[in-house]
């Protein structure tokens, strides 16, 4: 196994811990520090989707295991860690926000299955990468927010709840429009894909019909 997916192996193993320090079942609760280890190892995580696929790049280590665990392990890590938010901090993170959002990213995930057997791709856009950075937001600022409500530093005061809050509707928001937008794209993809198959299909008739003439 090469490095990149080395590191995507070690993201998906990082899930369970993950949801082992958001458990009842962790030992130490009291002053926050489940909050700040789940947050750290979220936030680490998140960094190795973008060093995996950096470094197979760069490496030319894209391989097909690769493409096929490093969406994957980014799927299991988000729709972790927010139906476990659903019970950790049901305040912040409602059932059917958890459900917008896991839902938009498995309707991509066959959306791009679909494009990949009719030969074509659909590539991220901005709005799909603004997507990951608000999900990373609303996700650490829904950890935080279970033991804190405000940081306060001095005249300095970080509202940690709303700011989940807003992060979080921000983030459906987000989701659903870019979902829109993966649509749209793959929409007009296959449309063009399946006129293709149609102009090849008449041109191989006539070419067919020309040459029974010709004989």
């Amino acid at each position: 196994m090469n490095l990149p997916n080395s590191i995507t192996m070690s993201r998906i193993v990082m899930i369970p811990l993950l949801l082992w320090i958001l458990s009842v079942h962790f030992p130490y609760q009291a002053n926050g520090e489940q909050e700040i280890l789940a947050s750290i190892l979220f936030i680490l995580a998140s960094i190795t989707d973008g060093v995996d696929g950096y470094l197979a790049r760069k490496r030319g280590q894209i391989t097909t295991m690769g493409m096929l665990l490093d969406p994957l392990a980014d799927k299991i890590m988000v729709t972790a860690a927010l139906v476990q938010l659903v019970a950790y901090n049901p305040q912040v993170v409602k059932v059917w926000i958890a459900v917008v959002i896991v839902g938009r990213e498995f309707l991509i995930s066959g959306l791009r299955s679909i494009a990949a057997s009719e030969g074509f791709t659909i590539q991220a856009s901005d709005l799909g990468k603004l997507k990951t950075v608000a999900q990373i937001v609303s996700v650490v600022s829904a950890i935080l927010a279970h033991h804190w409500d405000r940081w306060e530093f001095g005249w300095l005061v970080i509202p940690v709840r709303w700011i989940a809050i807003g992060a979080i509707y921000f983030t459906v928001i987000v989701s659903t429009i870019s979902a829109i937008d993966y649509f749209v794209g793959f929409w007009k993809q296959i449309d063009r894909a399946s006129k293709d198959r149609r102009s090849s299909f008449v041109l191989s008739r006539r070419k067919g019909t020309g040459t029974q003439g010709a004989s």
